[in-house]
């Protein structure tokens, strides 16, 4: 029985090492520059973490109409090819969300998070760091709007 376990488990293992082997991706050079991806497949960004701000004052409405208008500010981004990814954290804390940047300067990246109302208006503040990442993340921006049924800012 033994035997048999040890025979099935290596021959399991063979054909998995096989299937791996066979199926490994080939690198594609024009889409690796096209994403500006280094040797590694990875590039470098910039990550914001969306944090609470000092404007506590803004009623429930007003609040309202900033985040649609953030969530705009969002899509303009995207579009631009600005914003690479962008969503809320679920756990109610004090890191609201946050947004990669397809920048490679704070710098630019503070220029684009200035342009956002939630931010104008004091509800968010950013913090912002630089950050090397799957240069991948280019293509979600692609393929996202074909899997939503709805838009978030309509």
């Amino acid at each position: 029985m033994r035997k048999q376990f040890l025979l099935i488990l290596i021959t399991a293992l063979g054909s998995f090492y096989s299937f791996a082997q066979n199926n490994k991706p080939v690198y594609d050079s024009a889409l690796a520059k096209k994403l500006g991806a280094d040797d590694y497949g990875m590039k470098q960004y910039v990550m914001a973490f969306l944090k609470a701000g000092p404007n506590k004052n803004i009623d429930s409405a007003g609040r309202t109409q900033l985040i649609q208008k953030h969530l705009k500010n969002i899509g303009r981004l995207a579009k631009e090819g600005k914003l690479v990814v962008a969503g809320p954290f679920l756990d109610k804390g004090d890191l609201a969300g946050i947004f990669i940047f397809n920048v490679t300067t704070i710098e630019e990246a503070r220029a684009l998070t200035a342009t956002d109302p939630v931010v104008k208006a004091g509800l968010f503040e950013i913090e912002l760091h630089p950050w090397y990442g799957s240069a991948a993340l280019m293509q979600v921006t692609n393929v996202h709007p074909t899997l939503q049924k709805k838009s978030i800012t309509d």
